[in-house]
Formats: C-alpha cells, sequence, structure tokens
C-alpha cells in the first residue's frame, strides 16, 4: 500500500514487498529529465530519483510538518530508517518509478509508482506522491502526477490507484482536476482511488489549460514585477547598466528600484547595494548587466533571495559562437533549477506601458504612446528601430518584449500572455526562428480567434547564430501553412507589419470585402481601384469630390459611403493640388469614422502612421480606436485592408472540427511500426508492409501482384480481373513521362504476356507488377513531407512534371480539420483541372478529402512515420484511387511534443 497526501506525496514505508530491488533494472531514464513550470510560473526540475539523492532525501522529510506526514503516511513516521531510504532511492526505473522536484539543491516533491502485483502481465499501479509545506498549492502534485503516468504508459501501464485518508480533500481534488474518471471505494477513513492513464481529450484539455496558465503567470513575473534590481547598475549611462537604470526611473516605475553595485553607495541618488542578497526588500525581477562570466554569482544571490525573473541583456553568450552558446546553455539550466524563467540573454530588454506599472528595463529611452499592441522581437538592435518606427507612426504598445537570444522565454509564452492580458488587443511578432512551431500553431490558433496575431518571419534564408541553437528553420511552404491555419496574418516585411498594425489597433474589421474609394483625384483613385481588385477585394468605382472640394464635400462623400449597407470599407484617397488648411478635412475623416463600425483608411497627404490632426486621444493624450491610419500610398492600404478581410472572414468562420475516419485501426498501426523499425533499411518498407500499414488507416491500394514470368502474369490479371495494368518496379520508372515502363488497359491474355517481355527486355528485370486498372481521373499526389523539427507537413498537388517544376503543391498542419482538408485540395494554382477544366474528367474532390483526413490521422498517431507519398492518387467522378505508394519509419521524434507531458524547451 502506497497511501497518498495533499497536493503532494512520497513512497510509503509499507510499499510492495519490503525486499531490496537490487541495482536498477533499467539505465537511468535522462530523456525523463525535465524542467517544468508551477502554477505560479515559477520553475521547478523534474527528475528520476538517484541513489545519491539519499541525504537529500531524508532532509526533505525531516522538513515536512507533522500534519503533511500524518497524511501521507497515516501516521506520525517522524524520521526515514536507512533502510527505507535505501528502498527508496533505488528504483528500477519499470516496476517501480520515483521523480523528485528540485529547488537549487535542495528535494520539493517526490512521486513514485511501484506495480500492484508480481505478475509482470500487471497494468495496474500504485501511485503516490508529497510536496514540501512551503511549496503545497503550487499544482506541483498535478504536475509529478502527469510525468508519472507518463513513464508509467511507456512502460506498458494502463491504471493507476491510489489510497488517501478520507479527511484529505485537497489530494483527493488532485487527480479529479487533473482530468482523470476516477472511481472510489471507502474503507472506513480511507478512499480508494482508481483511474486509467490513457490521455482522454478531458485530460489533455486540462493539461493544456493548466499549462496556459502557468506559462501566462511566468511571463506576468516579468511584465509585473513589484520591484526590480539593476545588477550592474552604473552611474555612467554610457555603460548597459547605467542605461537600463537610468530608463527604469524616467518611466517611473511604479515600484521600488534597487541599483547593485559593490562599488557605489548610490547610483543616480538611489541606495546601491554591493550583492542582491543585501537587498532588505523582495525582489521579483532582477535586470543583469554584468560580463558573462559573472553571471553564476548572481544566480545564487537570486536564489538566495527568491527572485522570480531575469532580464539578462549582457552579451557573450549565444551570438558570440560555441563557446558561448555553452555557457548560455548553462546560464537557463541553473536559473531555471533556482525556480526563475529568463529574457534573453543579449535581450534589449521589456517595457510594459500600463500606469500602474511603467517599467522601461530596456536600453530604449523613448518609447512609444501606451496602446493595446503586444510586440515580441527576437532582435535586440533591430528592436531599437522597431521601437522608434512605432513611436513616429504613433502606434500606441502594451507591452515590448526584446527575446535576444531566446534561450528561454519565447514567443509561444508571450502568446500565452496576451491571450489573457485585457490590455492587449493586437499581437505582433518579428520571428527569426522558431522553438517549438507545433506548440506555435496550436497556441496561436487559439489566441488568433480573440485576438488578431500578425508576425513577420524573417531568416527565411539565414538565421541568427544565437538563434540557430534554441530554434528550428522551416521553409517557406512550412511557415505559410503554419500561419495560415493558425489564423495568423503573415506580412512580408516590418513596414508590412506596422501597416497592418495600425489598421488593427484603431479601425473595426471589415465585414466584407465591398470597398468604397472617396477622394479628389481621380488618378489616385483608379490607382486605388484597381489595386483593391488586384488584392481580391470587391472595388467600386472611385467617387470623386474634385481637387477644390470643400471639407463638407468630403464629408458628406463620407458619411453616405459610410452608411451605405453595401461598403464594408472605405479608403480615402486626398492630396489637395493646392496649398490649403487641411484640419477641416481631416476632422471630416475623424468624424466619419467614429462610430460608424466600419473601417476607414486614408493616404492622407501621403503621411505614414497616424497624422495629429487624424489622431483621437484618451485622457492621458494616447492614440486610441477612431484614430485613422494614413499610408505613404494606395498600394500599402489596400494591403492593409486585404490583410484585415482575410484574416476577418477566417475568425468569423465557424470553428472547423477535425474529422477522424471510421475504419483506424492505431493500435495494430502502432505494433507495425515497433515491429519493422529496426529492419528498415533508410526507413523505407517494402511494398508490402507499405500496403499492410496505409491498410490500418483505410489507405487501401489497388489491388496488385508482382509476378516473375509471363504466365504467372497471366494468371494474376486474371484473378483480379481484367482490364490490367503491366508496371516496371523501381523509382526510376515511377514518373516518367513517356510511360517506357507501363502498359495500360490490357484486357487479353496476350497482350499481358507482350507487355510482360517488352517492360523486362527494357528494364533488364524479371519482375514487375500486375495491377487491376482504376477509373479514368485526374492524377494527383498526396503525402506527408518530412520536417525533424516540426514534425509532418501533409501535401497536396496534381501530378505532373509542370506542377512538379513551379512547386504546385498545398501544405497543410495535421491534424487537418474538415475546412483545412478542403483548402487543400483546393489550393493548387492546378486545381480547376478537378472541377472539369476543358473536358477532364469531374473528381470527386470529396473523396480526395477523406484521403488528406486519413494520412492526417495517420500523421498524428504515428509521428514515427517520418514520409509517406501515395502517387499517383487518381481522382474519377466515382471516388480517388491509390495506385502507388512509398512510406519510410524513423524514432519517434515526437519527444516533448503535444503527446508528451509538459516540460519547458
Amino acid at each position: 500500500m502506497i497511501p497518498v497526501t495533499e497536493p503532494a506525496s512520497t513512497p510509503s514505508p509499507s510499499s510492495g514487498s519490503g525486499q531490496d530491488p537490487g541495482p536498477a533494472a533499467v539505465p537511468y531514464p535522462p530523456e525523463w529529465e525535465a524542467d517544468v513550470l508551477a502554477s505560479d510560473g515559477g520553475t521547478v526540475y523534474l527528475r528520476p530519483i538517484a541513489p545519491e539523492d539519499a541525504e537529500r532525501l531524508v532532509r526533505f522529510h525531516e522538513g515536512l510538518s507533522e500534519r503533511t506526514r500524518y497524511l501521507r503516511y497515516f501516521g506520525p513516521y517522524p524520521r526515514m530508517p536507512e533502510r527505507d531510504v535505501h528502498r527508496f532511492t533505488h528504483v528500477d526505473h519499470r516496476d517501480r518509478v520515483s521523480f523528485v522536484l528540485n529547488l537549487g539543491d535542495d528535494i520539493i516533491g517526490v512521486g513514485l509508482y511501484e506495480r500492484m502485483s508480481r505478475d509482470e502481465d500487471s497494468a495496474s499501479a500504485e501511485v503516490a506522491f508529497v510536496i514540501a509545506d512551503e511549496h503545497q498549492g503550487r499544482g506541483l502534485g498535478s504536475i509529478l502526477l502527469e510525468h508519472l503516468a507518463n513513464a508509467a504508459a511507456q512502460n506498458g501501464f494502463t491504471r493507476f490507484e491510489a489510497e488517501v485518508l478520507s479527511e484529505n480533500r485537497g489530494m483527493i481534488s488532485v487527480f479529479r482536476d487533473a482530468g482523470y474518471e476516477v472511481s472510489r471505494s471507502y474503507d472506513g477513513s480511507i478512499v480508494h482511488l482508481e483511474f486509467d492513464i490513457d490521455p482522454t481529450e478531458a485530460r489533455l484539455a486540462v493539461r493544456d489549460s493548466r499549462e496556459r496558465v502557468s506559462e501566462a503567470r511566468s511571463v506576468g513575473n516579468v511584465l509585473h514585477p513589484r520591484s526590480i534590481a539593476v545588477i550592474g547598475a552604473s552611474a555612467d549611462v554610457t555603460k548597459v547598466g547605467g542605461v537600463v537604470l537610468r530608463n527604469l526611473l524616467a518611466a517611473g516605475f511604479t515600484g521600488p528600484v534597487f541599483p547593485v553595485n559593490p562599488e557605489r553607495r548610490s547610483v543616480h541618488g538611489v541606495r546601491a547595494y554591493p550583492t542582491v542578497r543585501e537587498i532588505p526588500d523582495e525582489v521579483d525581477l532582477a535586470v543583469v548587466a554584468v560580463p558573462a562570466p559573472l553571471i553564476d554569482e548572481v544566480l545564487d544571490d537570486c536564489l538566495a533571495k527568491r527572485v522570480k525573473a531575469l532580464v539578462v541583456v549582457s552579451a557573450g553568450f549565444g551570438e558570440s559562437g560555441p563557446d558561448g552558446i555553452a555557457a548560455e546553455r548553462r546560464l537557463v539550466r541553473a536559473a531555471r533549477a533556482h525556480g526563475m524563467r529568463v529574457i534573453g540573454p543579449n535581450a534589449l530588454g521589456v517595457i510594459n506601458t500600463d500606469p500602474a506599472v511603467g517599467m522601461n528595463a530596456s536600453l530604449v529611452p523613448v518609447l512609444p504612446p501606451p496602446g493595446r499592441v503586444g510586440f515580441f522581437c527576437q532582435s535586440g538592435a533591430l528592436g531599437i528601430a522597431i521601437l522608434d518606427t512605432a513611436r513616429r507612426r504613433q502606434l500606441g504598445l502594451s507591452a515590448f518584449v526584446s527575446a535576444g537570444n531566446r534561450a528561454d522565454v519565447s514567443g509561444n509564452d508571450l502568446l500565452q500572455y496576451w491571450d489573457s492580458d485585457p490590455r492587449t488587443e493586437v499581437v505582433l511578432l518579428y520571428l527569426e526562428s522558431f522553438g517549438n512551431p507545433r506548440k506555435f500553431s496550436r497556441i496561436a490558433r487559439r489566441v488568433a480567434r480573440a485576438k488578431p496575431v500578425i508576425a513577420v518571419k524573417s531568416g527565411r534564408h539565414a538565421a541568427p547564430f544565437a538563434l540557430a541553437a534554441t530554434g528550428v528553420t522551416l521553409d517557406d511552404d512550412s511557415v505559410r501553412a503554419l500561419f495560415e491555419q493558425s489564423g495568423v496574418v503573415q506580412v512580408d516585411s516590418i513596414s508590412d507589419l506596422f501597416d497592418c498594425a495600425l489598421l488593427f489597433s484603431y479601425q473595426p474589421l471589415p465585414t466584407g470585402p465591398r470597398v468604397a474609394v472617396v477622394g479628389n483625384s481621380t488618378a489616385l483613385g483608379v490607382l486605388t481601384v484597381d489595386a483593391a481588385r488586384g488584392a481580391g477585394l470587391e472595388a467600386f468605382e472611385p467617387l470623386d469630390v474634385g481637387p477644390h472640394a470643400a471639407p463638407e464635400d468630403l464629408a458628406s462623400a463620407l458619411s453616405a459611403a459610410m452608411a451605405d449597407p453595401a461598403i464594408d470599407a472605405v479608403i480615402v484617397v486626398f492630396v489637395p493640388p493646392v496649398a490649403l488648411p487641411t484640419a477641416p478635412y481631416a476632422a471630416a475623416l475623424r468624424a466619419a469614422s467614429l462610430g460608424a463600425g466600419k473601417p476607414i483608411i486614408t493616404t492622407f497627404l501621403g503621411g505614414e502612421g497616424i497624422p495629429d490632426d487624424l489622431v483621437v486621444r484618451d485622457a492621458s493624450g494616447a492614440p486610441v480606436r477612431g484614430s485613422v491610419p494614413s499610408y505613404p500610398g494606395p498600394e500599402r492600404a489596400v494591403a492593409a485592408l486585404s490583410r484585415a478581410w482575410r484574416y476577418a472572414r477566417w475568425r468569423n468562420a465557424p470553428a472547423s472540427k477535425v474529422v477522424r475516419p471510421d475504419g483506424i485501426d492505431e493500435a495494430r498501426a502502432r505494433e507495425l511500426c515497433e515491429e519493422w523499425l529496426p529492419a528498415a533499411p533508410g526507413g523505407w518498407l517494402e511494398d508490402h508492409q507499405a500496403q499492410e500499414l496505409l491498410g490500418c488507416y483505410g489507405l487501401g491500394i489497388v489491388e496488385y501482384r508482382d509476378v516473375e514470368d509471363p504466365e504467372e502474369a497471366i494468371d494474376a490479371a486474371a484473378e483480379m480481373g481484367y482490364p490490367v495494368a503491366v508496371k516496371a518496379l523501381g523509382s526510376e520508372w515511377e514518373f516518367r513521362t513517356d510511360l517506357l515502363g507501363v502498359r495500360l488497359d490490357l484486357t487479353r491474355a496476350e497482350s499481358v504476356r507482350v507487355a510482360y517481355w517488352e517492360i523486362t527486355r527494357i528494364i533488364g528485370e524479371k519482375r514487375v507488377r500486375v495491377q487491376r486498372m482504376a477509373p479514368k481521373g485526374i492524377a494527383c499526389v498526396v503525402g506527408l513531407q518530412d520536417d525533424p523539427s516540426f514534425g509532418t507537413l501533409i501535401r497536396f498537388g496534381i501530378a505532373g512534371v509542370i506542377s512538379e517544376l513551379v512547386g504546385d503543391r498545398a501544405f497543410g498542419v495535421p491534424p487537418l480539420t474538415e475546412d483545412s482538408a478542403w483548402s487543400l485540395v483546393n489550393g493548387p494554382r492546378l486545381a480547376p483541372l478537378l472541377e472539369g477544366y476543358r473536358g477532364a474528367p469531374l473528381a470527386d474532390k470529396a473523396a480526395l478529402v477523406e484521403v488528406l483526413q486519413r494520412v492526417s490521422a495517420l500523421a498524428v498517431d504515428l509521428p514515427g512515420v517520418r514520409e509517406v507519398s501515395l502517387h499517383p492518387v487518381l481522382a474519377a467522378p466515382g471516388g480517388a484511387a491509390i495506385l502507388g505508394a512509398r512510406v519510410r519509419i524513423g524514432d519517434d521524434p515526437s519527444a516533448g511534443g503535444d503527446g508528451s507531458p509538459r516540460r519547458l524547451r
């Protein structure tokens, strides 16, 4: 029996047989080590227990309160005998697995599962865990349970059992709140709990929700500190520490700021301290501006002070080369072990414009106005230019984070924070690499349903050295598919990013594509209409009020356009031919915009951003909604509006669901992959293996036989039924446009015999394939594209040399929703062929969608399947037939992915 405790527990002295298990039966599993986030955003290090933990385990046990020991062990158990210490620290990592949670050098939690029976076929294990009193209530029990369940599943267990004192309601709630369907029985004061550990949809939803909260709070610790220490503060404003301290003080941070400088009693008139340890008050955030070699000492001081987060503006890490990367990884490991998240290193800093915070912990002295835009940037140097551009264009920011080398906190973390931040309505991302693309897709898809996410992805052909160490490179097709399926508005440049941000921040989204163009220049009006129609908008003929129109004429034309139910947005092109006072015209623009519920944008005097005459300000003087964005030319205005319409259409469409077709045998498919992986040369399966694996997902290949003499070919044709085709085997014959290695529509035995001899003479091999003819249709290609960093992408296209030459393929990210599967089928430029273009047979597109859905299910279930090529897939009026397939398998790349327990990178 292993009794259990409150949001916490460890192994019981009465567990199992009491016999020494001897040496570990399985080598220590380092893949189970993980940095994890507590519910308050602090980090904790989780790892399997080891024999050398004996002293720390005893110290941990002695630190537990009498109440916690009673709830955990059902009795006093004041000290842990040496025999029990040995038993708890010597496990086999299979039938008995134990994890410890570390903060610094101290154990703060222990969890254990143990097989219920000596019978190795038993699939049930007893689970228990305990958390140090001062760390209870941080969600650590749930984290231990999640990682124990994952380890147990890997070792073949399917069920957990636990015994809990009935008064220990906190512990019972840990199991229930984790999303498990718990059955319980009572024996006096003890509750017996049982539950399956398979990852049900409810449990995964609970896990994702817990991850969202903890990651958002970890970023909140950075952006909402109550106090800040500047380590390396200097009176010399040419030094980094001097700049950060000056900017913090100038921004009016609402909490105390503590300079740390061992050589000065004060800096800029503020009392300084030799170390963080000697600061008398609590410190939430430390901005580190000391040379890289001094970081270790700083971390020790921050641990002693229980600092929650670090912003490391110091350079000399990943950007400096391989040695710097090693130092950077040591920094992150040490910081997480000390319970801290890290922004940087080599970061520009962080900014929060909330008046309740007033924080400028960055190297930028002049900030944009407060606003509703959250901005994440990986480049420090570019961040300075970005903030200056935002200031000049009057784009108000809620927060700005420059992650530098992005060794720890990433864009994914910021998305989690901004998702629930009421001060942020629009999210801007400047990305040079991805840390976890799969996770980005999952989070961005959720966030974009409520808030626009606009991203520019640079580094398409080269990524910074430092980011290459902590990120992965995706090709353009992968990035495009990732963004489109996630609802992210992708732009090509910083200029485009700001163009969209201005519209999204200050104007409503369009409800349709219908655009009115109003202006005082016929030439500009025609140019604007032409650009709008080219961008997929429905633009009406321009309304020209004339070069000498009075402000009231412009106001009247604007009011009529905004009131017209057939108009969804208005673009105003205004450049007076002679010098006139512009304020009255600007007033007409502002008045038309307010309260209309439709976006209005302009090329007012060729200005860029929010001209002063078009700003609507709040009480503090910051621009607010109703301000009218201006663009230097019609093309940029139209491009921003077109992106806003596409995003609004995506967001307003009902959320499409993932469809999992019937007739899938996932368990058998997994068994086959495990069986074949060791023997598959290069990972490629034999044809009959590929056929069997794909058959588990209802992806049947048109019947065929491989034969080695003409009589065998004739018998195969008779058995399958005429007409048949005879084909050469081998990839060198598969894609030939001259069809030299294939004979089609054979209806007689003699035709099969002749075809056999002709093909074998050409290829010099005896072995050929006889395959039943499929109905005539459009040849398509469907597959999974190997991407070690992302997992896999699903691709679809029309077969043929031309489409391959021009890269006419559509890509999607599994799992495909019903809408995204249809979008794939309609995505290639040659897709009209499927609809009978110029006499082509009308294809059953629904059958193609089902093929894609089955491939998507395979990609999700079997991440070890690295590549699939279904070629060709004949799309005929009555269905879709797969004529050939290749499959490559490899080691499961999903460790740490969405199917695994939550952990930091």
